[in-house]
């Protein structure tokens, strides 16, 4: 398939946005594998933060980030990604990518799921935090009844930013069935 599928192309996008030496951000450290991809991208002398909720998350992201020796380009935080507020206020306009894997914890507990508030919270938060040209990429699973609505108030949200501060793309495939995920990336202008 030429087409990408949706995972590589979140990863390109954040590969375009995301170099040495930069700082970047996961949202939801899930089972750790985008903070693992954005370690390698940022190397020794960037960093990445990642936020999850879940203990769970916490502890398998920092087993995935031991066994491949980053585990000192990352500094996990167990809260919500709506408290990106926590960072250090020095790394304003210095974040060049960012993703979310909005929904549940692959193999964890399904009630706990991420929701359209935290997460608006959280993009708006890191706007102010990207440089320009900097990347937010949201991976959007809505096959369940919470993901339906965070999709519906993100769609709604994103499509009334001004567009003179960032650009926002949408890429879905159309015609596959059980509500496949797709992606909404905004980069700041």
């Amino acid at each position: 398939m030429k087409i990408e599928r949706i995972l590589p192309f979140a990863r390109t996008l954040l590969t375009n946005a995301v170099a040495q030496g930069d700082v970047a951000i996961d949202a939801t450290a899930g089972n750790g594998h985008d903070t693992l991809f954005l370690a390698n991208l940022v190397g020794d002398t960037g960093h990445v933060y990642g936020f999850d909720i879940q203990p769970q998350a916490i502890q398998a992201t920092q087993q995935r980030l031991t066994e491949h020796h980053v585990e000192n380009r990352v500094t996990l935080i167990q809260e919500s990604h709506s408290n990106i507020n926590l960072l250090p206020r020095s790394i304003k306009r210095r974040v060049t990518g960012a993703v979310f894997n909005l929904g549940y914890l692959p193999g964890g507990d399904k009630d706990i799921v991420t929701t359209s508030e935290t997460t608006i919270s959280a993009i708006e938060q890191l706007l102010d935090l990207l440089a320009p040209e900097g990347v937010i990429v949201l991976v959007i699973y809505h096959g369940h009844e919470q993901g339906k609505q965070e999709r519906d108030d993100l769609l709604t949200y994103v499509q009334n930013l001004d567009q003179k501060d960032v650009h926002v793309l949408q890429y879905r495939f159309m015609n596959q069935q059980n509500n496949p995920p797709f992606i909404i990336a905004i980069e700041k202008r």
